[in-house]
């Protein structure tokens, strides 16, 4: 993949934001006809439904693993030098942050990634939520609630200075992160058959764990060719959103991938929506429920941060290149989420409304 004519045309940050435009973009798209969210899956999983939505998620994690892996294996990405893998990890983080993320997206009715497609489609209780979500991650990263979650995260750190990749350190060969991709992937297909879901929302599903692997190619090539030092990284939601907010609130901001990807998934989900006739406004029902939502994306702001990523960022983009710290992530936001669904909504008969609103 020769990008260089393109870097000399550009510039390397222009660069870097149309790697994340574009990555946004499929991302956007793909979750919008998909109505990918951790929070529905695990929702059903909590209800013992094992429906769509499990389904769609398990096809976007499988997705997403048979390509970056497979990208790996070809020689297109390196996972050693993803930003995730290349800096310590916090496993007090990851546990005491994905169950506070979990927590936050079944009270705010949608993670992170799931607002920002829903808020795209006109859903103002998305954008509500989210604007809160970017404020707390910026807070968490640089404001007020930066020392306290410096404080927990350091509680338990990993070893060596860098993350850990499960797949060394298990001695597992490199070859087995693709198979268990494609094992989940028949899984997912199973589910989706015996639930009678349509075959275009399979389609869009695995289109949102491409679009992780897309943005890992990208972001990998680009560093390979570009003078200054450029992370490698791919979707996530909590330090992009904040990056994003604050992109647009100082003076001389920086392009970079994050910026870019963003303002992209709000351009796909948007187009999507509005040629499928899906774009509705909506508002929060009562102030019962924005409360709720807003103690929803509260905690998943501090969650994210805390956490090293979001349901898409540490659950599907830190997973497919095997970030220790991701997996437990991922697996404190399924415990999390399904707790307080069988805590809050089940207690209280709340037994419809399962995707994300």
């Amino acid at each position: 993949m020769d990008i260089i004519p393109l870097i000399d045309r550009i510039g390397e940050a222009p660069t870097a934001a149309l790697f994340g435009l574009i990555t946004g973009i499929v991302f956007g798209v793909a979750a919008q006809r998909s109505r990918f969210c951790l929070r529905a899956a695990t929702v059903e999983f909590a209800r013992r439904m094992m429906d769509n939505s499990v389904a769609v998620w398990l096809l976007t994690f499988s997705t997403a693993l048979v390509w970056v892996q497979g990208a790996s294996l070809v020689g297109l990405l390196r996972v050693e030098d993803a930003r995730m893998m290349a800096v310590t990890g916090t496993w007090s983080g990851a546990i005491i942050g994905g169950l506070m993320f979990g927590v936050g997206m079944v009270l705010a009715r949608g993670c992170s990634g799931r607002l920002l497609v829903l808020a795209a489609t006109g859903n103002l209780r998305s954008v509500v939520s989210g604007l809160i979500f970017a404020v707390v991650a910026q807070m968490s990263l640089h404001g007020w609630l930066a020392p306290t979650r410096d404080t927990l995260a350091r509680l338990w750190m990993t070893e060596g200075g860098t993350n850990m990749n499960l797949l060394t350190t298990l001695g597992i060969p490199a070859w087995s992160g693709f198979a268990l991709g494609v094992i989940t992937a028949i899984m997912a297909i199973v589910i989706a058959r015996r639930s009678g879901m349509e075959y275009k929302r399979l389609v869009f599903g695995s289109g949102v764990g491409f679009a992780v692997a897309l943005g890992w190619v990208l972001t990998y090539q680009l560093s390979m060719a570009a003078f200054e030092p450029v992370s490698v990284t791919s979707a996530t939601f909590s330090g992009p959103s904040a990056n994003t907010l604050m992109f647009f609130l100082i003076p001389d901001p920086v392009l970079n991938f994050d910026v870019g990807l963003v303002p992209g998934v709000v351009i796909g989900a948007f187009a999507a929506s509005w040629l499928s006739g899906d774009f509705k406004f909506q508002g929060f029902d009562g102030e019962a429920t924005m409360r709720r939502s807003m103690t929803g994306a509260f905690l998943m702001g501090f969650g994210a941060m805390l956490a090293g990523g979001c349901a898409i960022g540490a659950g599907v983009t830190g997973t497919s290149i095997f970030v220790g710290t991701a997996w437990l992530a991922l697996l404190c936001m399924w415990i999390g989420a399904v707790f307080t669904d069988a805590l809050v909504d089940q207690a209280q008969g709340r037994g419809a409304a399962l995707p994300a609103e």
